[in-house]
């Protein structure tokens, strides 16, 4: 299937790259028309590569978020609502009335959000390792806080010991994390975790109604079980799914058994 990286302008004044596989704009209005992939804090679209590639028969819409990857690196507009409206330009700009919705890590944050503000725009959620809650610091924060221009190989590499590993993960898709990091200015990487962790949670500050799977692993430490369970039980009709020995990452650890259960997911949403 034919994919691209197209620069989009958005009305909310920035642009941003954005993979994009497929026909966008063929499907009626009422359908879904694609599966949008919404990455981590410090991370770009290209965190979704391995998952793509599990997924080469389906319409998806990758952007890189305010801040990160190749994205304009503004100095304002990081809090959490700021971001979904990006997104929800994202989608304007190219078209797509309604679509599926996949967020990993505060990406997940990300889309809970968006389904609170914008259900219209939601025909379903895939939540993986997506946190219930951001409120309060995190015990990184004020490591982040600390950090000046020009970030370092080095932090940013230390940085990713943050997040437990339990599966072997590519050492060459490691390090392209680490350039999405060093692709980030300071002022970027404090801005836009602030604005995750002074949000009111999504799902506090709203309902979800759109179906939704939920993907975690059994040994993050950064998201506990009783946080999933909680998300799970505000979520009416959500699919919890445990992925055992997967830590907080299960994106990067597990793409290609992520791509199987979105691909199950989806026919029974279609369905």
């Amino acid at each position: 299937m034919k994919s691209e990286v197209r620069t989009v302008a958005l009305r909310t004044g920035i642009s941003v790259p954005c993979f994009v596989q497929g026909h966008l704009g063929e499907a009626n209005d009422d359908d879904a028309t694609a599966l949008v992939l919404l990455h981590a804090w410090g991370e770009s679209w290209r965190s979704f590569e391995r998952l793509i590639a599990s997924l080469p028969s389906f319409t998806l819409v990758a952007p890189d978020l305010r801040g990160h990857g190749g994205a304009d690196k503004p100095e304002d507009g990081y809090s959490l609502k700021a971001v979904v409206e990006d997104v929800v330009a994202v989608l304007d700009a190219l078209g797509v009335a309604r679509a599926h919705v996949l967020g990993s890590s505060s990406g997940g944050y990300v889309a809970e959000q968006l389904a609170v503000m914008h259900p219209e725009l939601v025909a379903s959620l895939i939540l993986v390792g997506s946190p219930l809650s951001l409120q309060g610091k995190p015990p990184f924060a004020s490591e982040v806080e600390a950090l000046t221009d020009p970030i370092s190989a080095d932090w940013v590499r230390e940085s990713l010991s943050w997040y437990r590993l339990l599966h072997t993960v590519p050492v060459a898709y490691i390090e392209d994390r680490v350039q999405d990091g060093l692709a980030m200015p300071a002022a970027v990487w404090k801005a836009s975790l602030r604005g995750y962790y002074d949000a009111v949670p999504p799902t506090e500050a709203g309902t979800i109604s759109a179906p939704t799977l939920i993907l975690w692993g059994a040994h993050d430490h950064l998201v506990p079980r009783h946080h999933q369970v909680t998300l799970a039980r505000r979520i009416h009709g959500a699919r919890f799914e445990i992925y055992e020995k997967t830590g907080h990452l299960v994106l990067w650890e597990c793409p290609e058994r992520v791509a199987e259960d979105v691909e199950t997911f989806l026919s029974g949403v279609a369905g």
